[in-house]
């Protein structure tokens, strides 16, 4: 078994989810991955199931019944992972949007270089955002600095969904209290990481808008993160344990 898990959401990937394991699956580091489903009605469980077959013991898959969130499925994922040992875990995207290659940079800046939580931003060194309409591109941009105004987080990009995990972050942080589901969760987790005092970290990567299937992104969990953000520094200005 590998001491490091990949966390990977899906809901009708099914163009995705096969190039995406074989991808994982030949880079050097020997990483798992666990995908969760939540009950794609296009068949990505079946694939995964195929690709099971061809990964013996490395690639897992955990079903739910129907659309419970992004955040449900990564404390899901999280909890899974304790449960089984894994020293690290590591978010992200099934369309390659995030590219696999990064992982490794994200799991040695952990393993080696002494991270507590490495955080693959696209805006550490100026805008990598790549076929993303301006609109969007503006939006997360200035998302994320309002999450640094509110908080006071030093971080470039809080709403990043690609992100490396040590095992005793996750330990530390009462899983079962995390409120958030959309892009607030991202941010959450990395507000509460870094509340502890854990070595929260940035390194530069691309982001690709995805080439097939359909982006989940919707104004309610944009919402979820303007009034998140609020209710997270309000909470930790009367809370130790926020």
């Amino acid at each position: 078994m590998s001491d490091v898990l990949i966390i990977i959401p899906t809901y009708n990937e099914i163009e995705n989810i096969e190039h995406m394991l074989d991808t994982v699956m030949a880079l050097p580091d020997g990483f798992d991955v666990l995908v969760i489903d939540d009950g794609s009605p296009d068949g990505t469980a079946d694939v995964v199931r195929t690709c099971m077959k061809r990964y013996p013991g490395r690639v897992h898959l955990e079903c739910r019944a129907g659309k419970l969130g992004l955040g449900t499925a990564y404390i899901h994922g999280f909890k899974w992972a304790l449960a089984r040992g894994y020293g690290y875990v590591i978010e992200m995207d099934a369309d390659f949007s995030h590219n696999p290659a990064d992982l490794t940079r994200l799991y040695h800046e952990c393993k080696d270089r002494g991270a507590d939580v490495c955080i693959g931003s696209r805006y550490i060194s100026g805008v990598n955002v790549v076929n993303w309409p301006m609109g969007r591109v503006l939006m997360s941009y200035f998302a994320s600095a309002y999450v640094r105004f509110v908080t006071r987080m030093p971080l470039r990009d809080s709403t990043a969904g690609y992100v490396c995990y040590r095992r005793s972050v996750l330990e530390a942080l009462d899983l079962d209290k995390i409120e958030f589901k959309g892009y607030a969760f991202q941010i959450e987790m990395k507000f509460k990481a870094w509340r502890r005092k854990f070595r929260v970290v940035e390194i530069p990567i691309v982001f690709v808008n995805r080439q097939l299937g359909t982006s989940k992104m919707n104004s309610s969990i944009f919402g979820e993160a303007v009034f998140g953000v609020l209710k997270l520094r309000m909470r930790a200005l009367f809370s130790r344990d926020a």
